[in-house]
């Protein structure tokens, strides 16, 4: 029977002077992905997003994009704890943050803001690579990036 875990993040981008779309991409050493990370205790899913989001990258002026919230789910297997049964729940949000305010944690080793079409070919997982289209196909919608929330872990949810 596979152990189950439930990590969170978010599909982050940014607009540049020119309108162009970036996405963050961060490198894990062996993959490209979006900042994630594991559910701690007593936290909630976009909760531990906004941490993880803080603590992976330092990036606090996000909003969230509002109707945007997807799953994955995947197994691997770890050396010590066997078969783990994982699910990802990403947001998606917006910053204002430069290169330079990015601060990179110790789990990465780099990053990048590319745009859409440079992100699909960098994301190594087709799973993280299918969040990222539908991110687009709603940033590319009539509606747009409309308003959304500024991230608070502290913001009461309804």
């Amino acid at each position: 029977m596979a152990r189950e875990e439930r990590s969170a993040g978010f599909v982050l981008f940014r607009v540049t002077s020119e309108g162009v779309r970036e996405y963050l991409l961060l490198d894990y050493g062996r993959h490209w992905d979006f900042p994630k990370g594991h559910l701690e205790k007593g936290e909630d899913d976009f909760t531990a997003a906004v941490r993880e989001l803080r603590e992976e990258t330092g990036i606090t002026d996000a909003r969230t994009v509002p109707d945007f919230r997807h799953e994955i789910t995947y197994f691997f297997r770890d050396r010590r704890k066997g078969l783990i049964r994982k699910t990802v729940v990403f947001f998606l949000g917006q910053t204002w943050a430069s290169d330079a305010d990015v601060v990179m944690s110790h789990e990465h080793e780099g990053f990048m803001f590319v745009p859409f079409d440079a992100a699909i070919r960098q994301t190594t997982y087709a799973n993280a690579r299918q969040v990222l289209r539908l991110a687009e196909e709603k940033l590319a919608g009539p509606a747009g990036p409309a308003g959304g929330d500024k991230l608070s872990s502290d913001r009461v949810r309804g």
